[in-house]
């Protein structure tokens, strides 16, 4: 087209690797820890899918024998809400292994230990199920600490 300017691109070099690429590159062997961490954050993925559906579910009115979504007060309306999408993102990310994962997974589990603390009557949870949340947290902290110090 006459007018326009051609759209300049670095051009790589013989030899050189394309720097479109997008695996990582190959660095040291996953170690034992790191290795338990992943299977760690997909597992916990997993209860957290489950955890989204249940939500879903309930928006949906798909669970014989409990209330109709509709006549739930707003603020219990939009925890669930929120619930369903929060937990879901953080399940995804959390089965990629990706930094944001476990992010969005964190908020997840303390904004639902939050109002279950401070608003019962919106996020009703039995006192040992607050204590697993937190048990699980522990263990993603003390599990993602050892393997940072065995990648040292």
């Amino acid at each position: 087209m006459p007018g326009s300017f051609p759209i300049r691109r670095k051009g790589a070099r013989p030899g050189d690797a394309p720097t479109d690429r997008i695996e990582r590159a190959s660095g040291p062997a996953p170690g034992a820890w790191d290795t338990v961490l992943v299977w760690f954050m997909r597992i916990t993925a997993l209860f957290w899918l489950a955890k989204s559906i249940a939500s879903w579910a309930t928006i949906l009115d798909v669970l014989p024998g409990s209330r109709p979504f509709e006549i739930e007060p707003f603020g219990r309306q939009a925890a669930i809400v929120y619930f369903a999408v929060v937990d879901a993102a953080a399940a995804i990310g959390l089965w990629l292994t990706s930094a944001w994962g476990g992010v969005i997974w964190l908020l997840a589990v303390t904004s639902a230990m939050t109002l279950a603390v401070l608003t019962p009557q919106l996020v009703p949870m039995p006192m040992p199920l607050l204590v697993f949340g937190l048990t699980v947290v522990l263990m993603y902290f003390l599990l993602s600490w050892l393997a940072a110090q065995e990648a040292r």
